[in-house]
């Protein structure tokens, strides 16, 4: 594999979800690392858990990959981080041809400023394609169970955050 097989997964991550998961452990079939990489935006942030308990939730998931996957975070523009970290693709997701439309503008602009960074969609996976970390937020604030839908350590955090 070349030196440089590194992928970038960014999102928010709040919360990381069973959806997240899946897209990573496809993802590392074909690259030799993944960097999931947390966006922070200073003064617009409105995440239900802060960044260090994102990055956390997301090591803790990832603990056993041997080092195959990191936690990060960045602001500004994600072609900027890419290019720092020496990454040349970021994966995206897709749950919906809804999701489609924003994405691929995303990558175009993202192609036009820095054309050498390639951008990889995967469709989630047949179980997880409603899960979204907004669904799973609400859902637990009513007092729903989402046991299944989120890693074992997220839902607890979940479960705490919401006093249920």
């Amino acid at each position: 594999m070349a030196q440089n097989n590194v992928a970038i997964y960014p999102g928010s991550f709040d919360p990381i979800t069973n959806g997240h998961v899946d897209l990573v452990k496809r993802t590392l079939r074909v690259f030799e690392r993944v960097i999931i990489a947390i966006a922070t935006n200073p003064g617009k942030d409105s995440s239900l858990f802060s960044l260090e308990e994102r990055l956390q939730m997301v090591r803790e998931v990832f603990g056993g990959f041997k080092g195959r996957v990191q936690a990060d975070s960045f602001e500004g523009l994600l072609v900027d981080y890419a290019e720092r970290r020496q990454a040349r693709v970021i994966i995206r997701g897709l749950r919906a041809v809804s999701d489609f439309e924003y994405e691929f503008q995303m990558a175009m602009m993202n192609h036009r400023l820095k054309p050498k960074l390639e951008t990889f969609f995967m469709m989630t996976g047949e179980s997880e394609f409603y899960i979204s970390s907004r669904l799973v937020k609400e859902v637990v604030s009513l007092g729903g169970d989402v046991s299944g839908l989120v890693p074992g350590n997220v839902l607890t955090k979940l479960v705490k955050k919401f006093n249920h």
